[in-house]
């Protein structure tokens, strides 16, 4: 790992760990929260991560090219380095009170992933990984599960914000593997389900339509803890498809055939009705 890459792991360990302490002051307060579209929210507190974060960055890699979810892409797409950053991660569960949000940020570097850095909001847990130089909680080394049967496994998921208007939405899949495992969690953060991927609480993780600041640094910390990520399909995985499927490798095989078996629900889900059957009113 390169002198810059080190580098920037540090100023990016320290923007989360001041962004999620930022986050943590809006605790108890009044949140104002928009609807950017059904179900995707926004808060003030994610505006004040992002301004916080953006700043840092600024500051030490004005160079550098930054993507976030709610500012859009700053600098040249010519850039060496992009930044992809979420600078709330689970603002549904954040807006609730709901423990379970993050800030991520990513590095790409030629579109591949290889500095991740995920900081828990509400436990403080710092998650840190680079390209060829392992995976850590808290400066404590992680590594994936041992698991290596589906029966025995608890997968993670989630569902993307466009479920209530297309068939392609997870469902299916969620009930598939519910029936194959221990249990399938839906905690509401794809980088904490990824970090957790990553320690080993979770054996496997899928998920569609996620954005390139969703996962990019958590492909990296599950890498990097000895897992593996991909495509649906077992190929490379590319951050802007946004579908994705990681293991800790042992599970890897058997989870993308099961994938391949399921198709969508025969059934309907009109935005703010409820769920109608084939052939009932």
């Amino acid at each position: 790992m390169t002198d810059a890459l080190l580098r920037r792991l540090d100023v990016a360990s320290e923007a989360a760990l001041e962004a999620a302490a930022l986050l943590r002051s809006y605790g108890g307060n009044s949140l104002t929260v928009e609807e950017k579209r059904p179900g995707d929210l926004v808060t003030a507190a994610d505006r004040a991560s992002e301004d916080l974060i953006l700043k840092i960055l600024r500051r030490h890699f004005p160079e550098d090219v930054i993507l976030t979810e709610e500012s859009g892409q700053q600098g040249s797409a010519q850039g060496l380095y992009a930044w992809m950053i979420d600078p709330l991660d689970g603002t549904t569960n954040f807006a609730h009170g709901y423990p379970f949000a993050a800030v991520s940020i990513g590095l790409l570097q030629s579109r591949e992933p290889v500095l991740g850095v995920i900081c828990d909001v509400f436990r403080g847990d710092l998650f840190r990984a680079g390209q060829g130089m392992g995976a850590t909680r808290n400066h404590k080394p992680i590594q994936v599960s041992t698991t290596k049967e589906l029966s025995h496994s608890l997968l993670v998921t989630g569902f993307a914000y466009d479920r209530r208007e297309t068939p392609d939405n997870n469902y299916a899949e969620f009930c598939h593997f519910t029936h194959l495992t221990q249990g399938v969690r839906r905690g509401g953060s794809a980088a904490l389900d990824l970090a957790y991927v990553a320690t080993g609480q979770l054996d496997g993780y899928w998920e569609r339509g996620l954005s390139p600041w969703d996962i990019a640094a958590g492909i990296v910390l599950v890498r990097e803890a000895g897992g593996k990520v991909t495509a649906y399909d077992g190929s490379p995985v590319d951050v802007y498809s946004g579908r994705l499927l990681a293991s800790n490798g042992w599970l890897h095989s058997a989870m993308q055939q099961e994938l391949a078996q399921v198709r969508p629900l025969p059934v309907s889900f009109p935005v703010g009705g409820i769920p109608k059957q084939p052939g009932k009113d």
